[in-house]
């Protein structure tokens, strides 16, 4: 069989290609296609649908993270790939041949999926609260042999104000390894290093340049590393950013219309979902809208529609993205805030805490907090 590796280039455009000599010269030699996204077009989203091939209605992927209704709770980056239906690319491989295999490196919903290797990130949990840097693997042995070659995978440098390309070239290097090692027939491997600059600068800063010259960099070393093994390549991006000037606030239009169920802990405001006649789960520039009682739908569908910052409603794919969407307008993107005194917002809101933040919050990359308080909360 043919091996091929899998580039996920995360947050690569064309029009950044110019500043990637060895990504722009495979684009020139191999061609260039422009993929038609799914919505939301963020991560998870993105990848279940370039996994299984199919859309939102099929895999029930609807973002980064939804309203679980078993258990009433927003619930951001999980990680186990029994969230995704549908059959997997390296499932359909097996099936037609036996002998084919895949190694997954860093995509996401990477835990317990039915690939022969994988490695994704997972902290340690001490019993202090601390969480220390560390990865999981499939099997258990492929974490130990990397990290004792590479050092421990580097966190801290995956995400929030302290992420930079040190992660990157963790996961390229660890591949290698591994490649040689099992010599899959498929390799997916996660490159998500254009993913911080181009979110905390714009993609218009005089640095993004620099920023894409390092990930072509060790893109490049990747291209030579499988060429010399006889394994062809394949990049993809799971989208593309454009730049914001302005944040809208679903949940503060719900709140004032008497909506949103707010409880009070220590003299801060926290969301109840569960409790609350309409909610909105914010991820980049759409909000995944979840009304209570089906009566209340049309009043909450004409309130939002008229909202700031809201381009259009979107119909909902799955039972998971509520009962409908909203898509932001260009040059706007959407916040999870409910509170309006920012005294009163959630003490964890100006920290690194994605897991109980419920809405993607790319603040996080501009805290000001010191490495070891973020080490609490980061995962």
């Amino acid at each position: 069989m043919q091996p091929v590796a899998v580039l996920n280039v995360v947050a690569l455009s064309q029009s950044l290609l110019a500043h990637a000599p060895r990504l722009r010269a495979l684009a020139e030699a191999g061609g260039c296609a422009n993929l038609s996204p799914p919505f939301p077009a963020v991560t998870c989203t993105a990848q279940s649908a370039m996994l299984t091939g199919l859309p939102v209605a099929g895999h029930g992927v609807v973002a980064n993270g939804w309203f679980h209704a078993d258990t009433q709770e927003v619930r951001f980056w999980l990680q186990s790939n029994k969230l995704v239906a549908g059959e997997k690319v390296w499932e359909a491989g097996k099936a037609r041949n036996p002998a084919f295999t895949c190694l997954n490196m860093f995509w996401w919903f990477n835990m317990y999926a039915t690939c022969d290797w994988s490695v994704t990130p997972r902290p340690q949990y001490r019993a202090d609260g601390r969480k220390v840097p560390d990865c999981y693997s499939h099997p258990p042995e492929l974490r130990d042999e990397l990290q004792a070659k590479l050092g421990d995978f580097p966190l801290f440098r995956f995400w929030g104000p302290l992420a930079d390309i040190t992660s990157t070239r963790w996961i390229a290097d660890a591949t290698k390894l591994a490649w040689d090692a099992k010599k899959p027939t498929l390799t997916l491997v996660y490159l998500p290093h254009l993913d911080y600059p181009l979110q905390k600068l714009g993609p218009d800063h005089a640095d993004i340049p620099n920023e894409v010259a390092k990930v072509d960099a060790i893109a490049g070393d990747l291209l030579d590393f499988f060429e010399k093994r006889g394994v062809k390549v394949l990049v993809v991006s799971e989208y593309g950013i454009e730049p914001v000037d302005r944040v809208a606030y679903p949940n503060r239009v719900l709140r004032e219309a008497g909506l949103l169920a707010l409880r009070e802990e220590d003299g801060r405001e926290l969301l109840d979902a569960g409790a609350s006649r309409a909610f909105a789960v914010c991820d980049h520039q759409a909000a995944l809208v979840y009304v209570r009682e089906p009566a209340d739908v049309p009043a909450v569908r004409a309130l939002l529609e008229q909202a700031d910052g809201v381009a259009r409603l979107v119909e909902s794919a799955h039972p998971r993205g509520g009962d409908f969407a909203l898509e932001a307008k260009p040059g706007c993107w959407f916040a999870h805030d409910w509170w309006l005194d920012g005294a009163k917002a959630p003490d964890y809101q100006k920290t690194v805490d994605i897991h109980r933040k419920p809405g993607y919050d790319p603040r996080e990359l501009f805290s000001d907090k010191s490495m070891p308080q973020m080490a609490w909360r980061l995962f």
